[in-house]
């Protein structure tokens, strides 16, 4: 059996979390943890520790916190562990003196079935254009984002009631499992690096924006509920109704048709039920949060507010 690997971990949020745990889980020897720097949260904005170094400082690891990843401190810090790998998840992107530090690469796990859905939002892309099936891969990091060379990969399918939260928890587990497996594979040197395919017809998944995020009402029912799923419940996709600003977090096909209306105009019972017309037909808003407020079914919003 071949003496582990030694590991440092590359990672934020809760995602990485759970692949830090297996691995730690398994026995793998994680020397050290990189994460970002504590960050004001909450009413107060207290300084307040991610998700991994709150999991890192549980399991008694060393945590570097670096603002600049280009720091000559931080870089002699990094040095000093003398990683044979370093295994990234969730994690901001890394300058060539960081990724090509260690002996056997930087290994990173991504939330899309590579080559499809580069960048920084793949779960949210897939769910948005409708896909049936994405998975997690992991690669080794080279200089371009997200186009290293193919190490493991795993499907995992899209439900029509998907959301980018459902999705977003299968693929922690899946991608958890992956990682381990890759490293495994590392350890035992059964791993066949394949270079990633560069067409120009891939499908691209761009960091999201406050644009990127506004609902189009001039598009058909089911674009518009996938482009819904695909934000909830963050950042969430959002709209204005009569000149009212509302994040908006679940949606349906609505069966019948109140009224002729052109798209984006909305009509409501005043009850239960807030419609919004789309070029096809209506859709009916399950759950939406006005500016201010907190998430409330249609129903609740109606029972203290008028439209």
């Amino acid at each position: 059996m071949p003496s582990p690997l030694r590991i440092v971990f590359m990672g934020t949020p809760d995602f990485a979390v759970t692949t830090l745990q297996r691995l730690l889980g398994a026995g793998c020897h994680v020397v050290a943890v990189i994460t970002a720097p504590d960050r004001p949260s909450g009413r107060g904005l207290q300084l307040t520790p991610s998700p991994v170094k709150k999991a890192a400082l549980a399991a008694n690891l060393p945590v570097l916190q670096p603002e600049r990843l280009r720091d000559p401190a931080f870089l002699d810090e990094l040095a000093s562990y003398k990683a044979d790998l370093q295994v990234v998840v969730a994690f901001r992107m890394l300058p060539e003196v960081v990724w090509a530090m260690p002996t056997v690469g930087t290994l990173n796990l991504h939330g899309s079935l590579l080559p499809q859905y580069r960048g920084a939002a793949p779960i949210n892309w897939a769910i948005i254009n409708g896909e049936t099936e994405t998975g997690v891969t992991t690669f080794f990091i080279e200089k371009e984002i997200d186009t290293g060379q193919l190490l493991f990969s795993d499907r995992e399918p899209i439900y029509p009631d998907d959301t980018a939260g459902t999705l977003h928890d299968r693929l922690m587990e899946r991608g958890a499992d992956l990682v381990l497996k890759t490293v495994r594979a590392i350890e035992a040197n059964e791993y066949t690096p394949t270079p990633q395919s560069h067409s120009d017809e891939l499908k691209a998944a761009p960091k999201l924006s406050r644009d990127s995020t506004r609902i189009d009402w001039n598009q058909s029912v089911h674009t518009i509920r996938n482009f819904v799923r695909g934000l909830s419940p963050y950042p969430a996709a959002w709209t204005m109704i009569n000149d009212r600003f509302f994040k908006i977090y679940a949606v349906s096909v609505a069966n019948d048709s109140p009224l002729a209306a052109e798209p984006g105009q909305a009509w409501t019972d005043e009850k239960k039920q807030i419609l919004v017309r789309a070029t096809d037909g209506w859709l009916s808003v399950e759950s939406l949060q006005a500016e201010g407020k907190r998430r409330m079914t249609a129903e609740e919003f109606l029972r203290g507010n008028r439209l």
